[in-house]
């Protein structure tokens, strides 16, 4: 995988959350904390690559960011694109923990699809959100076979399968289908909220769910 050579802006493009994500199971990555050298790196760049792409920002970059030595940065992680795995998986991750607590917070299966739907809802409408991170990096590598790409494959087939559990959970006669629909109705809201109008995108987002659900 080849990073650091000059590359054309990012393609901004929809969807977890996952997160690096809110505890909503929201997709922005959280504010800044206090920590080590390797935890200010990897919170430099999940801001970087969020706001700016991962093509984008360069090693030197980082480093200056981070406030960390070039000796620092690569005996943490040897390179950027280990770097930038470190920073999807780590998107999963707190996606993955986020879902589960809004899960956990749910009365019902339906219930939980419909607090998932107002989380995206909150997410896209933020100041700071600049599409799913997930589908904006799969925008900069092309190759399915990328070690990028197939954490992000991972990632939604994880997401499609936990909205699926709850549609059967919560009767839908075809929860694979539902969820297929739910997930794509995601991706086209974040790619209309942050494209366009926030509001109309969620709005839209809530009746396709609502069809959905109540099928």
């Amino acid at each position: 995988m080849t990073v650091d050579s000059p590359q054309p802006a990012v393609q901004r493009l929809p969807g977890p959350s996952t997160n690096l994500a809110s505890p909503d199971g929201s997709s922005v990555p959280p504010a800044p904390r206090s920590g080590g050298a390797k935890v200010r790196i990897l919170e430099t760049a999940s801001r970087l690559f969020y706001e700016e792409g991962i093509r984008g920002v360069g090693v030197d970059r980082l480093i200056s960011e981070a406030s960390v030595t070039k000796a620092t940065f690569y005996k943490h992680y040897g390179s950027k694109d280990n770097l930038i795995l470190a920073y999807i998986r780590a998107q999963d991750e707190r996606v993955r923990q986020g879902f589960a607590g809004l899960v956990a917070d749910a009365d019902s299966p339906t219930d939980a699809v419909r607090a998932w739907v107002a989380a995206v809802s909150d997410e896209v409408g933020r100041a700071e959100f600049r599409g799913c991170p997930f589908l904006n990096a799969a925008a900069e590598y092309h190759d399915p076979r990328e070690p990028v790409r197939q954490v992000v494959a991972t990632h939604r087939d994880w997401y499609t399968d936990e909205l699926a559990s709850l549609l059967q959970r919560a009767g839908h006669p075809l929860p694979g289908d539902g969820a297929d629909e739910l997930m794509l109705a995601r991706d086209g809201a974040m790619a209309g909220a942050y494209a366009g109008d926030a509001i109309a995108a969620t709005a839209a987002l809530g009746r396709v769910v609502e069809r959905v659900i109540t099928r």
